[in-house]
């Protein structure tokens, strides 16, 4: 069993920043799949950010059309540790975000909430105007 915290999320103005952090804890994470998901009110939740292992213990980022070239997926392996950071944020942004991990598959399912496995409990974004 994997267990996800996500944490850094806040109030922030549009235009502002803030680092979202998932700390995994009970196995070792690193050749998962991950993934950041957001749900907005009366919405459905959405990918927002995946990264996928590869050999060698390469990582490949996705983004979400919405964010990229403001926000960024990364890992640190030897802290089992994935963060999602995000600039230039919107109001469209507030949601809660969730963190996600997939133990299995090719890692081309990081776009797909229903293909992971473990999700954590989701920490609040609010974008003010």
């Amino acid at each position: 069993q994997v267990q996800l915290l996500e944490s850094g999320g806040g109030l922030v103005q549009a235009g502002g920043s803030l680092r979202l952090s998932c700390a995994a804890s009970g196995r070792a994470v690193s050749t998962y799949t991950m993934g950041w998901f957001r749900q907005a009110p009366g919405k459905e939740r959405e990918f927002v950010a995946g990264s996928r292992w590869s050999v060698g213990y390469t990582y490949y980022g996705y983004l979400a059309d919405s964010v990229k070239g403001r926000f960024t997926i990364y890992r640190d392996s030897a802290k089992n540790m994935v963060y999602l950071q995000m600039n230039s944020l919107k109001p469209e942004d507030t949601a809660v975000y969730y963190c996600a991990a997939r133990s299995s598959g090719s890692g081309t399912e990081y776009y797909i909430a229903t293909a992971f496995d473990y999700w954590g409990q989701g920490t609040q974004v609010t974008v003010s105007s």
